[in-house]
């Protein structure tokens, strides 16, 4: 049996440890002081609550951040995701809406569930979408040798500007119900966004722990070229992360569009890819590439939503939650490096925590 000190010490130097510490802290600081916040009910065979609704909101947090690990594990980054979702929802919504923003009316009342195009096609148009503007990101970063921050801002800057040529800059409002169901769903209880969230991890969990490519992807991460003497096609593997990532972004401008009802190319998804990016850091994964984690990002990500959602649970201005969230990463920074660690380790050693 391992001594305490040591049991300790790589407990406290798991990936998982301070991201399951700090949603603890969260859950604890609700329990203390937001009166109501764990309380669940159930209408109309749905189940509400505050811990639903965060899991809920969350969910298009958790896609992206699903999709921003295996980039950042190439030691990439994408900046264009909220694009993206901006884009995959001006895309449903126009192939929804015939009347491209204008309200639909007929007698004084608004049309209901009018579509211009099937369900299945609203959801696989913007999905190929959102994957060509990953693809086009992985060229850029893979075949062209441009930096990852400068080839994915390209796209963070023109993709608004191709969701309001799609929207023709307007709000496009949405009236087919069926399409609300993506993101505003119950299935068995529960919010059908969780259903998608949970097949798209289990996916991405298959594909990097039970096959080579997640190996493939720690070891582009952690160094290049050695990986391309090895024999590893670092080019590719570096274009399938952000194609990846680029579709996880077109599901999450689903949910985002059909939880709201419209599309917005000016405001859908801005700036959530920091928040992706901080999720991501939040949960372990370092921006240097390498070692990832998805259950990781996933904590990231519930932190930060529910983080907001407590924010807003006390009435503190929009504007102050950016602070918080800036107080986070520099927590996370401190935590994660080498000097907090082995001062963390001496103060244990001096607490006298033997064996």
């Amino acid at each position: 049996m391992k001594p305490t000190t040591s049991l300790l010490k790589d407990l406290r130097h798991h990936s998982l440890f301070w991201p399951v510490v700090a949603l603890l802290l969260i859950m604890l600081f609700n329990l203390l002081f937001t009166p109501g916040f764990f309380r669940l009910e159930i209408k109309d065979g749905h189940l509400f609550g505050s811990l639903v609704d965060i899991l809920n909101r969350g969910a298009p947090l958790m896609l992206l951040a699903i999709g921003m690990t295996m980039v950042i594990a190439t030691a990439g980054v994408d900046l264009s995701v909220g694009a993206i979702i901006a884009i995959a929802g001006a895309a449903a919504a126009v192939l929804i809406n015939p009347a491209l923003g204008r309200e639909l009316v007929t007698s004084d009342k608004l049309i209901e569930d009018v579509t211009q195009t099937p369900l299945w096609l609203v959801i696989l148009i913007p999905l190929i979408a959102a994957t060509v503007c990953g693809l086009w990101n992985g060229i850029l970063v893979s075949r062209a040798n441009i930096q990852p921050m400068v080839a994915t801002l390209v796209l963070m800057v023109a993709g608004r500007g191709i969701a309001q040529l799609i929207t023709n800059g307007q709000i496009i409002t949405i009236y087919y119900s069926p399409y609300f169901y993506i993101g505003g769903g119950y299935l068995f209880g529960l919010p059908f966004s969780l259903y998608i969230v949970a097949a798209v991890f289990l996916f991405a969990w298959y594909i990097s722990r039970k096959t080579s490519v997640g190996l493939f992807v720690e070891s582009v991460g952690t160094n290049a070229s050695s990986s391309f003497y090895s024999g590893i096609n670092e080019k590719n593997v570096k274009l399938l992360a952000y194609i990846f990532c680029g579709f996880c972004a077109g599901i999450a401008g689903l949910l985002i569009s059909s939880n709201v009802k419209s599309a917005d190319a000016n405001n859908a998804g801005l700036w959530s890819e920091l928040d992706a990016i901080l999720a991501v850091v939040i949960g372990g994964t370092l921006m240097s590439g390498g070692r990832f984690s998805l259950v990781g990002s996933i904590l990231g990500a519930l932190i930060i939503q529910s983080m907001t959602t407590t924010i807003y649970a006390f009435g503190v201005p929009p504007e102050v939650v950016l602070v918080v969230k800036a107080l986070v990463v520099l927590a996370v920074v401190l935590l994660y490096s080498e000097l907090v660690k082995v001062s963390m380790d001496k103060l244990f050693e001096q607490k006298g925590v033997q064996p």
